[in-house]
């Protein structure tokens, strides 16, 4: 495991090579190892490669970095989780411009049942950070089995962590940094009890600066590893916004709390209702029957007289065969990773299989056979 973390590590050093060319290289080769095993005949196996990214990849300096890198995380508690460790947070796994590696130090599954990203304003009112207070409390009574994550940031972020620390949630501060640092510094204490109750996440290396782009870029961890965004206030521009886009982009569930018409911070909150790109919410009730989280697995949605010889195409099959050993049920998201075959597809094949009474829906996005 640690030669793939070296190679995922130094590949994402390599002059010139994107995250989207990585990630390409990846998927068709199965492995960054085998992108660098493999380096001298990558043109016969990937013939779109250039002889300049051939030449690139025998990068000394890439490794050298790698290898400090795992040294400074092993020194600090700090998994690093590749994109084909089973600990990767599946859900992000799905977008094509998922990290290759991220660093984590927390007691947390990223792949837990129901997770939820909480973004807003980092100016936030009163109105804001009293809806994100009531918000998580109720939830804690609804469903208290939530992942709760945002970026640790000013305003709403840190409100929604530090709900979730008081309500018995666990909670996941995705970060524009390297772990050896916490930004802004103000919210130290509330991130030493997070790595006690949750988690810190980031893609950045130790001695990364939190600069601009480096939120730009975190926001698609916090979109994408979720089920779920719901923005609680923000103006007509702003990193909340583009957290909401991200998630439509990741065909995710987008909530926004509405607020008067007059006020700024509650502007891009109405837009994006008024735009259907968000689904008004007042209340954790609207939230959890929304997602249908309020249903136990006995009062699941009624399926129809299974067929007794049903006709089933492959990928039926395929699925059928990734349900078998979860007798309890498996998320969708994971069918998704374990069959290779996207959300939307695979949302239309679970249909099919249940009209043909072969498969139930329960709560959470969870299917079992019948």
């Amino acid at each position: 495991m640690q030669d793939e973390q070296i190679y995922t590590l130094a590949l994402t050093r390599i002059p010139g090579l994107g995250l989207m060319g990585a990630c390409s290289l990846m998927r068709t080769l199965g492995s960054a190892s085998a992108i660098f095993q493999n380096r001298k005949e990558l043109k016969e196996l990937v013939p779109e490669v250039s002889n300049k990214l051939v030449k690139a990849l025998d990068c000394p300096e890439a490794f050298k970095r790698a290898e400090q890198e795992l040294q400074f995380a092993e020194k600090n508690q700090i998994q690093c989780i590749t994109l084909n460790d089973p600990a990767y947070p599946s859900r992000l796994r799905e977008c094509e411009d998922a990290p290759l590696a991220l660093f984590y130090r927390g007691n947390a599954s990223l792949n837990a049942l129901r997770i939820v990203s909480m973004v807003g304003t980092r100016h936030a009112t009163a109105y804001g950070e009293e809806v994100c207070q009531s918000f998580v409390s109720d939830l804690a009574n609804l469903c208290p089995d939530v992942l709760i994550v945002s970026g640790l940031a000013y305003g709403i972020d840190i409100q929604a962590h530090k709900a979730a620390l008081q309500h018995g949630f666990s909670t996941i501060g995705v970060l524009a940094h390297g772990l050896d640092r916490i930004y802004p510094a103000a919210h130290r204490k509330t991130a030493v009890s997070m790595m006690d109750q949750g988690g810190l996440l980031t893609e950045f290396m130790s001695g990364t600066n939190p600069d601009r782009q480096n939120f730009v870029k975190r926001n698609r961890i916090v979109a994408g590893m979720s089920d779920a965004t719901i923005v609680i206030e923000s103006a007509a521009k702003g990193g909340a916004l583009i957290t909401a886009e991200l998630a439509e982009s990741y065909h995710r569930d987008c909530f926004a709390f509405p607020g008067r018409t007059t006020d700024i911070y509650s502007k891009g909150c109405n837009e994006l209702i008024r735009n259907n790109r968000a689904s008004l919410i007042l209340s954790a009730e609207d939230f959890v029957d929304a997602m249908g989280w309020n249903m136990a697995p006995n009062q699941a949605r009624k399926t129809v007289q299974r067929e007794l010889f049903p006709e089933l195409n492959e990928e039926e099959k395929k699925i059928i065969c990734l349900l078998e050993p979860h007798p309890e049920g498996i998320q969708i998201n994971l069918l998704v990773v374990e069959a290779n075959i996207p959300i939307n597809q695979m949302s239309a094949l679970l249909f099919e299989l249940e009209m043909k009474g072969v498969v139930r829906a329960l709560a959470g996005g969870l299917y079992k056979l019948i």
